[in-house]
């Protein structure tokens, strides 16, 4: 079992533990309980999952939850985890991306990206996500990575959203 610091505003308030169990990750987290509703996550240095509400034990919070490899993997090495209010959605900042291949180093994503018009990006820890317009009416973004596609609005416009790892591997 390895354990990692709960973090609330970048101080250590509790534990994350984290250990395997077959084809599981089983992530226990727990802390004193403040005021409201809490949130855990687990952080690592490609990405993020939402462990769910802490729920109250006394003067305590805790969660225990177990989640499949390919949920856990997109996380990467796993550095700490987080306490966040729950019912809170982060911000995410998009920017437009005029000339979206230039985003990427590898010759597959550039040929497919060039030229395309109205893309959005942003980065979150270590995915770069990439959010290209969806239009029912014409050939589907990225068709080949079909899989890995999330179809989302944005504002008031519909895209289909990649998220790309630091090695340009697209992520769940």
């Amino acid at each position: 079992m390895d354990k990692y610091p709960l973090l609330l505003d970048g101080r250590p308030e509790g534990e994350l533990s984290v250990d395997r169990e077959g084809l599981y990750t089983v992530f226990s987290a727990r802390c004193p309980l403040a005021e409201g509703l809490w949130c855990a996550w687990a952080v690592g240095d490609q990405g993020e999952l939402r462990l769910g509400v802490l729920e109250p034990e006394g003067r305590q919070g805790s969660i225990r939850r177990r989640f499949s490899r390919q949920l856990t993997a997109p996380l990467g090495r796993i550095l700490r985890g987080e306490l966040r209010p729950a019912g809170v959605r982060e911000a995410e900042t998009w920017e437009d991306a005029p000339e979206p291949e230039r985003l990427f180093r590898g010759q597959w994503l550039r040929q497919r990206l060039r030229g395309a018009r109205g893309t959005l990006t942003r980065q979150a820890g270590e995915t770069r996500y990439l959010a290209l317009p969806y239009d029912p009416g014409k050939p589907f973004p990225l068709t080949a990575l079909f899989c890995f596609a999330r179809l989302r609005s944005i504002g008031e416009k519909r895209f289909v959203v990649y998220g790309f790892d630091r090695q340009e591997r697209p992520v769940f």
